[in-house]
């Protein structure tokens, strides 16, 4: 795994880990990025879909979130790191950062990065032309909803879990693939909304750096990886961004 270049003045961003315990050699991968590359990074954000599922913060106990907090709350004594919730893990919640030390973030968020105005976001909203998971994520992020979600027992909880995302992948084949990816007119909108000159996201699973001009301004937007396979991680630094594979 490739280490960051230099040990001061660089940001981390990386998304999409899905992990699992089905796939214990990506969070393998985890446990060596969070050791080998975050440390003396100025912080890291971690763009939602870290989890396959999470189904609530009393899961913490089972083994796969367990490894997963204990590495990260090894790595937030080293570096800030910040969350922001995916369509996989959008029950993470105050508990969580407790155990961990991660701070919970909004989506969409602008930062500055370096002296660029930069939007992260998880990416599941510029979507737009999925209508039909628009509306389930409309659904499943009200208060009321999760409310219910989490007055389940964790068996059933995970149980749901588990059907939702039988449930997602089911409705993926029946789908084009423009249709599941960003609409151009949500990022245009999303660029200027936010004023920003730099858009940060993942959810697509399609890493590439796009270029946009948005009322007459060139804008740069990266898809970061997913980690089915190999991974990878976004360097942005003083001198640019940079995407480096795992």
């Amino acid at each position: 795994m490739p280490r960051g270049g230099g040990a001061a003045g660089r940001t981390l961003l990386i998304s999409d880990l899905h992990l699992d315990e089905a796939r214990p050699a990506i969070v393998d991968r985890f446990e060596r990025f969070l050791d080998e590359v975050a440390p003396g990074a100025d912080a890291l954000y971690i763009l939602g879909d870290l989890f396959e599922y999470w189904v609530g913060d009393d899961s913490i106990s089972l083994t796969l979130p367990a490894r997963a907090t204990a590495a990260l709350e090894r790595a937030s004594t080293r570096l800030p790191i910040r969350f922001m919730h995916g369509n996989r893990d959008f029950l993470v919640a105050s508990g969580f950062s407790a155990a961990t030390g991660v701070e919970l973030v909004d989506d969409p968020l602008v930062i500055d990065l370096y002296g660029t105005r930069t939007l992260l976001l998880h990416g599941d909203t510029l979507c737009t032309g999925d209508a039909a998971y628009q509306a389930y994520r409309a659904q499943v992020r009200d208060p009321r909803w999760q409310a219910a979600a989490l007055s389940q027992p964790l068996a059933q909880r995970m149980a749901l879990a588990e059907s939702l995302r039988a449930r997602s992948e089911g409705d993926k084949q029946g789908k084009a693939q423009d249709i599941m990816d960003v609409a151009p007119e949500a990022v245009e909108a999303a660029f200027r909304d936010s004023g920003a000159a730099l858009m940060i996201h993942g959810h697509t699973h399609r890493p590439a750096r796009h270029l946009h001009v948005v009322e007459g301004r060139e804008r740069v937007r990266w898809v970061l990886p997913d980690w089915y396979e190999a991974g990878g991680y976004l360097e942005v630094s003083a001198t640019g961004v940079r995407a480096v594979g795992n």
